[in-house]
């Protein structure tokens, strides 16, 4: 068991994200269609659960085995990782904006601070490595950015609105320039890891979650929120010929990757349909809803079959 404490990774927080991300769409397809928020509630119980069970155990390896917090933080791919602690705690105060506003502030706060630093320290990681290649760069760089385009969704409700255009602006800048560097290193050198390869669909998160949080700063759908729309739709579809080959490779913590975009795809989708009552977003939104959902389920499945064979949390 301590050996398995001490390799248990920072990747695990990505569970999380999915599940809240999952809960955040359930509940938006609830308050359109009028449906039971039994769905929602349980997805978002079960993601405060496994957020806590993860952070606690982290926190005893931090406590037990400090040096190997110390080697993830210098491993430059678990890095980018970090953040997704902020993240999680910034989509729990989301799914918890209407039913506990309180809390939703309380972790809201707790989310934008955290995040805020670990984007100047991973940043500044970056900018000061010494040995950089391009080899080493993959989509999970993405997650960083990704958490500070998160927080205006619930920061319009708790924070002056230039607080939200403030981390708004870094995510969307640092989005197109990490965007540009990650298509160079796909099409130019050599492909992803296969344990890398479902990261690929956390290209379509930053798009889709900018979309959703520019409507939320904005209350419009401008040609600026449908370019980001779109382009977020069109990744996705860029990875359908991709999926075959995905579901080859073995079961990797990195395939959870697949379910937080594909739920802030479904989100951005009801905000579409909310905006203009188009019935192509009814059937899409539903489309991305089953299929987060689908994936939600198995990858449940796979991870808890994955602790138990010892697949996960043992040594790289």
């Amino acid at each position: 068991m301590s050996e398995r404490l001490k390799n248990f990774p920072i990747s695990f927080f990505a569970v999380v994200m999915g599940l809240t991300g999952t809960a955040i769409a359930w509940e938006r397809a609830e308050n359109i269609w009028g449906w039971n928020h039994f769905i929602s509630w349980t997805l978002l119980a079960a993601s405060i659960f496994v957020f806590l069970a993860i952070f606690s155990i982290y926190l005893i390896k931090s406590a037990r085995h400090p040096r190997e917090i110390q080697k993830e933080f210098h491993n430059i791919t678990r890095l980018s990782f970090f953040p997704a602690i902020s993240i999680s705690l910034l989509l729990i105060s989301i799914a918890l904006l209407s039913i506990q506003p309180f809390a939703s502030k309380v972790l809201w706060n707790a989310g934008a601070f955290i995040q805020l630093v670990f984007t100047i320290v991973i940043i500044s990681i970056w900018i000061r490595h010494p040995s950089l290649e391009i080899n080493t760069f993959s989509p999970a760089w993405f997650i960083p950015v990704v958490g500070n385009i998160i927080v205006p969704i619930a920061g319009m409700v708790h924070a002056p609105a230039e607080i939200s255009w403030f981390f708004f602006s870094i995510g969307l800048v640092f989005w197109i320039a990490l965007f540009t560097v990650i298509l160079y290193r796909l099409i130019f050198h050599n492909p992803l890891p296969e344990r890398l390869l479902p990261t690929l669909f956390i290209l379509i998160a930053p798009p889709a979650v900018g979309f959703i949080a520019y409507v939320k700063m904005t209350q419009v759908i401008d040609p600026t929120a449908r370019i980001l729309y779109y382009f977020a739709l069109f990744v996705f579809i860029l990875m359908i010929p991709h999926l075959r080959m995905l579901s080859r490779i073995k079961y990797y913590l990195s395939w959870w990757a697949y379910t937080f975009p594909v739920a802030a795809l479904a989100i951005a989708t009801m905000v579409m349909y909310h905006q203009n009552h188009m019935a192509l977003f009814i059937y899409l939104a539903l489309f991305f809803l089953v299929l987060v959902s689908g994936f939600i389920v198995l990858l449940g499945v796979m991870t808890i079959a994955a602790i138990k064979n010892k697949i996960v949390c043992v040594e790289d």
